[in-house]
């Protein structure tokens, strides 16, 4: 590993590799959704099971939010993923820099909307009454938080995206340390802090994004690592045509794929919140627990994805079948170990966030058991798509999500339900994933997605490229 945690994801053992630069992931996946629990835990506690019914709707909404711009920051780690491993470092700062200025200026512009529209949506969510202005309070701030909350993210995947995934856990701390510190203060008013209730939730949070974010910018810069951005190369915040017309293209459908997860996600809490405040907030904690679970998931798919691409930037197709293989084999191993602990321990969890006389226990462990193990095949379909992605395919899996969350999820809770009762919302979990599973399968396997390319090079590079056919990393195709 070289310095600053920066790996050479083309070279070495598939398995040990993989696994080292997954590992700090996880445990940013991990702060971060610890950082989540403490703060619901907060609120629950505090503040009762209302509020953090509230804060469950309005998190929804952020995830929302959160997908308008996240496409785009997946797409510049892509760039930044194939230049690394095609030896380009100027082109993966060039990427870097006009992704920060159009999330930058997107993040703004989401934010602005969010703060003056958060109560008509949370009325569109049917959030319930006695929640709705904690709600709407909660997410204002929130709201607030996203320009600085985006340019951490964004940050941290670019980091990722050349190689380095210690540096984004370090400023994960950071941010998680104060927020989690933060939240009791500001809630209840504690020494010189005011008395801000539901709100200083959300400003603890804004707070932490804001200083996490500023401190790791000046990390890069005092460290040089990859993708600071010095002196001249701060132009390169001004985005250039041709990457942002890249960023954009492949940006949107990943940005896609997250709205339809949040489409999805807020029909079902619709259809929850309809059931009263006890489930709306057994349901809110599940989704807590589940954060848990999906973790190993999503930090090793975030690693095949990385590693996939540098490969394929330095045209190592032979790998990239052996690193998806490898990636499944981990997240069947560790979601499995995640599924069996959150449902043998669920009630004592529970108890965490709701008292242990919570008429929302029982109907959260409910939820678990029939839900919770169809993580693990949610885990190996984040590795399929982490490996197409990762040469720029990226309508296979959008179209695939939007059959498996829409009709398949939400007609299976429609429909099921004068058989099932409320049951079928939570099977229609397991059965979505099966079909998104099914999907992800069938495009690894038939798909197009090797015969994909993404622009990876400034355009001055496509001329040397033309003169020299000879050079293998810069042609984008399959050698299996």
């Amino acid at each position: 590993m070289a310095a600053h945690g920066k790996q050479d994801l083309t070279t070495g053992p598939i398995g040990s590799t993989l696994l080292a630069f997954a590992l700090p992931t996880l445990g940013s996946n991990i702060l971060q959704s610890l950082n989540g629990s403490i703060n619901a835990i907060w609120v629950g506690r505090f503040l009762g099971e209302t509020a953090l019914a509230a804060t469950s709707n309005a998190n929804i909404i952020m995830f929302l939010m959160f997908g308008a711009v996240f496409g785009f920051g997946m797409a510049a780690t892509i760039l930044i993923g194939q230049s690394w491993g095609r030896g380009d470092v100027d082109g993966a700062r060039r990427a870097f820099g006009t992704a920060l200025g159009l999330v930058f200026l997107i993040s703004l512009v989401v934010a602005a909307a969010g703060w003056a529209f958060s109560h008509d949506i949370l009325v569109l969510l049917a959030t319930p009454g006695e929640a709705l202005p904690l709600a709407d309070d909660y997410l204002r701030v929130i709201f607030l938080s996203l320009p600085a909350a985006m340019m951490l993210v964004l940050a941290m995947m670019g980091l990722r995206g050349s190689g380095d995934s210690l540096t984004p856990l370090w400023f994960m701390v950071v941010a998680v340390v104060i927020d989690t510190g933060l939240n009791p203060l500001l809630i209840l008013g504690i020494g010189p802090f005011p008395r801000m209730g539901i709100a200083g939730s959300a400003m603890a949070t804004l707070i932490a994004n804001a200083v996490a974010v500023i401190g790791l910018a000046a990390y890069m810069n005092r460290r040089d690592l990859p993708i600071r951005l010095k002196r001249a190369e701060m132009r390169y915040l001004i985005p250039a045509r041709d990457l942002s017309r890249t960023i954009v293209a492949k940006g949107l459908p990943i940005g896609a794929q997250m709205l339809v997860i949040s489409v999805s996600g807020l029909a079902m809490v619709g259809l929850v919140n309809r059931e009263g405040v006890a489930t709306a907030a057994a349901y809110g904690v599940t989704l807590q627990l589940w954060a848990y679970v999906q973790m190993p998931a999503l930090a090793i798919g975030a690693a095949v994805s990385a590693m996939a691409a540098q490969n394929i930037g330095a045209g190592l197709w032979d790998r990239v079948g052996r690193i998806t293989g490898i990636g499944i084999l981990y997240n069947l191993a560790m979601t499995g170990v995640m599924v069996v602990a959150v449902l043998w321990f669920d009630r004592t969890v529970l108890g965490l966030f709701l008292g242990e006389d919570s008429a929302a226990i029982p109907i959260a462990s409910r939820i678990g058991l029939i839900a919770t193990w169809s993580f693990i095949f949610f885990g190996a379909t984040m590795v399929l798509f982490g490996t197409v992605r990762a040469n720029g395919a990226v309508w296979g899996p959008l179209v695939i999500l939007v059959v498996a969350l829409l009709p398949v999820r939400l007609g299976i809770a429609a429909l099921l339900r004068p058989a099932l009762g409320i049951d079928a919302l939570w099977w229609s979990f397991p059965a979505s994933s099966f079909v998104n599973l099914a999907g992800a399968v069938l495009y690894y396997r038939y798909g197009p997605w090797r015969r994909g390319r993404i622009l990876a090079q400034p355009p001055e590079a496509c001329d040397e490229q033309a003169q020299s056919v000879a050079e293998p990393a810069g042609m984008l195709r399959p050698a299996k």
